[in-house]
């Protein structure tokens, strides 16, 4: 999630866990301690494609951030101790406070690696989209409602009600995301295609429309999906451009990449350049993250020693407007084929 959400979780945690005895110094250590796994943005990478998949890496684990909590709690009980509240407790919101944010990035389409060091797949839940207003504002009303009226030798009704709304939230979202994969996949077996992949998640700010992304051989198959839809998904079948990830047999960057992507990955071929595009996260046409991984010279393709990033439209309002009218509206057409365009150039 972004980093204002983040801050605003580990806020509202230490504010209910310790706010009653460490009062409004508790919204600003949990801010601080919130934020502090995305610090490995400041580590200088050798290429985008290293970038991209280190980060959320070690500052993301859950084996890491505990043992964190542990030296945290331990330096603070030997400099700074407070007899008003034991040791577990400290721990505990020390804990919580720095577990929940790799957990909270899980549950959004870039991918997690909770358990590093042990060579698994990121976990990508993809529930909900990296800035989601209705997951914020409760927390953000707990911690400036503390700010305001402190929280010293009082009870934490409101951070604690805060957070069961946020948390609520973010279950709902599950739900949208089984009834978007439902209704595709039905619409998968009336027409005999069986995926090599499916991989759902919701479109920019919101819950209620959501895109989803069949990988099938060659091609791949892109729907959009609202609750509010009465008649089947419409498949657009787009193609992935496959025939070109052989010229990419000696590359390490595209392994790493398919191995953080699970494959959902789409190849393009822009003038001399052979681009590979993550369909998992933005919108059609629209995806941050592009790599350049080889250039073709003197008619021979050659991997990238190190690779960059492509340039990106991101969108415009008009095309969010487009997107907000869908949620609701499900004859209104978006052109998701003709956005795909888009990636070619």
């Amino acid at each position: 999630m972004d980093s204002l959400t983040q801050a605003l979780l580990g806020a509202t945690l230490q504010g209910a866990m310790l706010g009653r005895w460490q009062g409004r110094k508790a919204l600003l250590y949990g801010a601080v301690l919130g934020t502090l796994p995305d610090l490995d943005v400041v580590i200088r990478y050798t290429d985008a494609v290293e970038a991209m998949t280190y980060h959320r890496g070690f500052s993301h684990s859950v084996f890491v951030l505990s043992a964190l909590a542990a030296a945290l709690t331990l330096l603070a009980r030997r400099w700074r101790p407070n007899p008003a509240y034991s040791t577990r407790r400290l721990f505990l919101a020390l804990w919580l406070v720095l577990v929940t944010h790799p957990l909270l990035d899980a549950f959004t389409s870039y991918g997690t690696q909770l358990f590093w060091p042990l060579q698994m797949p990121p976990i990508a839940w993809s529930s909900i989209f990296i800035i989601d207003p209705l997951y914020t504002v409760p927390l953000l009303a707990a911690v400036v409602g503390g700010l305001l009226f402190g929280l010293k030798d009082r009870k934490p009704g409101i951070p604690l009600a805060a957070l069961a709304l946020s948390s609520l939230y973010l279950l709902s979202s599950l739900g949208g995301k089984f009834m978007a994969e439902q209704r595709v996949q039905d619409v998968l077996e009336r027409e005999g295609i069986r995926p090599q992949a499916l991989f759902s998640t919701p479109t920019p700010f919101n819950t209620l429309l959501w895109r989803v992304v069949v990988v099938d051989g060659e091609d791949y198959h892109e729907a959009l999906v609202s609750w509010f839809d009465r008649e089947p998904p419409r498949l657009e079948r787009i193609p992935r451009g496959t025939e070109l990830a052989r010229r990419l047999r000696d590359s390490p960057q595209h392994l790493r990449l398919a191995w953080f992507t699970h494959g959902i990955l789409r190849y393009d071929q822009i003038d001399q350049m052979l681009v590979v595009t993550d369909l998992r996260l933005g919108m059609t046409g629209f995806h941050p993250f592009r790599f350049i991984l080889a250039e073709q010279r003197d008619g021979r393709w050659q991997p990238v020693t190190q690779t960059r990033r492509w340039p990106t439209d991101r969108g415009d309002l008009e095309r969010l407007t487009l997107l907000w009218q869908r949620i609701w509206h499900e004859d209104q057409a978006v052109p998701l084929s003709t956005w795909a365009g888009l990636l070619q150039r």
